[in-house]
């Protein structure tokens, strides 16, 4: 069976940033396997791995908990976090050009964090969402400071039709001057999907433009929902 870091080197990036130009997602299935998927799911529980835990009710963010992973990340979630990004990177300076915008992002992980140290952002991000009958995402971008990498990935820890219904993740883009389109994206156990933090640009008759993208979660029906976020700057 091959590793986290091998089935990340086999992805095909180009399609990715094709399918994120074209939909404003991209999918990469089974990022993750299912024991992978359980071991995190266990996770959730253990309180010495998180620096904070939200309940969304309390801050009208939709309903149920997420808890953010604390320094030293756990070897998965940094090795996600570090072996995505290369690829991702490279998706993030083109959409960079495309938009205008005279900002590089460095080649590794490890790189672009000492931007958000600089910038004041050294909290780590990645984060456990769990949901349960009910509970349900509000439409939102996930900005954590002045800092900002355009890109990030969600994996679906939990089997539809069998932990839970319900529950899918979409994503929504707002175009200028015209009406809000809507995703809703297909995930398996193990399934990964790569959608932008805010904005994307899209080609017009004049050139490229900004669209405005948001993501959530729509209401669980029952069952237990967790869902892995990597999230690759850092927090004021």
């Amino acid at each position: 069976m091959n590793t986290t870091a091998e089935r990340i080197a086999e992805l095909d990036f180009a399609a990715l940033g094709a399918a994120l130009d074209d939909h404003g997602y991209a999918r990469m299935p089974r990022l993750l396997n299912a024991d992978q998927c359980v071991a995190l799911r266990d996770d959730f529980e253990r309180d010495e791995l998180y620096r904070s835990t939200i309940d969304m009710a309390r801050y009208n963010f939709g309903r149920g908990r997420y808890r953010y992973f604390s320094n030293p990340l756990p070897p998965l979630i940094a090795t996600l976090r570090g072996t995505l990004y290369p690829g991702l990177a490279e998706i993030a300076n083109r959409w960079q050009l495309a938009l205008g915008i005279d900002k590089h992002f460095p080649a590794t992980h490890a790189e672009y964090l000492e931007y958000c140290c600089a910038a004041g952002q050294q909290r780590p991000t990645p984060l456990l969402l769990r949901y349960g009958p009910g509970d349900f995402n509000c439409l939102h971008q996930d900005v954590y400071g002045e800092e900002l990498f355009p890109l990030q990935v969600a994996v679906l820890l939990s089997m539809p039709g069998k932990d839970f219904d319900g529950g899918e993740f979409v994503v929504t883009e707002q175009r200028p001057r015209m009406q809000s389109r809507v995703e809703v994206v297909p995930l398996c156990q193990g399934d990964a999907v790569v959608f932008p933090v805010a904005q994307r640009p899209q080609r017009g008759a004049r050139g490229f433009y900004r669209v405005n993208m948001r993501h959530g979660v729509s209401r669980l029906h029952e069952g237990e929902r967790t869902t892995l976020g990597i999230i690759f700057h850092d927090a004021t």
